[in-house]
């Protein structure tokens, strides 16, 4: 069973990159979302995005400060990204998150006295180590930057139809 760790973790920073833009003023507007408004930067409030619970929030919350890529404090819903969002990559978060667990993993209970039992764990090993090392190297080359830009502009295309 797959792990949505970071697809959570990526979802947190992002929510409080956009919803902190707005809340401190920086950005002029954050689509569908009222420019101005008072955004709630709360775990519950996150939590509510995610369609999770606000202590798995909490513990990624914690998890991405430890790694210093999320400014929090304790009794405040104020979080904010520890430096610029193009500076985060998705490795960053994948590491901070990560329990050291591979994407893929070889069954290591099988039959040594088979042919293909008795090597197979050695020849998929190889192979996932490729994988792994391939995907590492995409997730370092893409930032959390382009994800919030890529969420803001869907988003203005699901307003533009909107209003059509």
């Amino acid at each position: 069973m797959q792990s949505h760790k970071l697809s959570d973790a990526i979802h947190i920073l992002t929510y409080v990159e956009i919803f902190g833009r707005t809340q401190s003023k920086r950005a002029v507007a954050v689509p569908g979302s009222g420019e101005g408004r008072n955004v709630d930067l709360s775990s519950v409030s996150i939590a509510s995005s995610v369609e999770s619970n606000p202590a798995l929030v909490r513990r990624l919350m914690s998890a991405l400060s430890k790694a210093g890529l999320l400014t929090t404090r304790a009794g405040s819903a104020e979080p904010r990204l520890a430096r610029p969002i193009a500076q985060i990559s998705v490795l960053d978060v994948y590491k901070a998150i990560g329990d050291g667990e591979r994407f893929l993993k070889v069954d290591d209970k099988t039959n040594p006295a088979c042919i293909v039992g008795g090597n197979i764990q050695g020849a998929l090993n190889d192979v996932y180590d490729r994988v792994q090392a391939d995907a590492e190297a995409r997730m370092a080359a893409t930032s959390l930057g382009s994800i919030v830009d890529d969420i803001l502009r869907r988003q203005k295309v699901k307003d533009f139809l909107a209003k059509q």
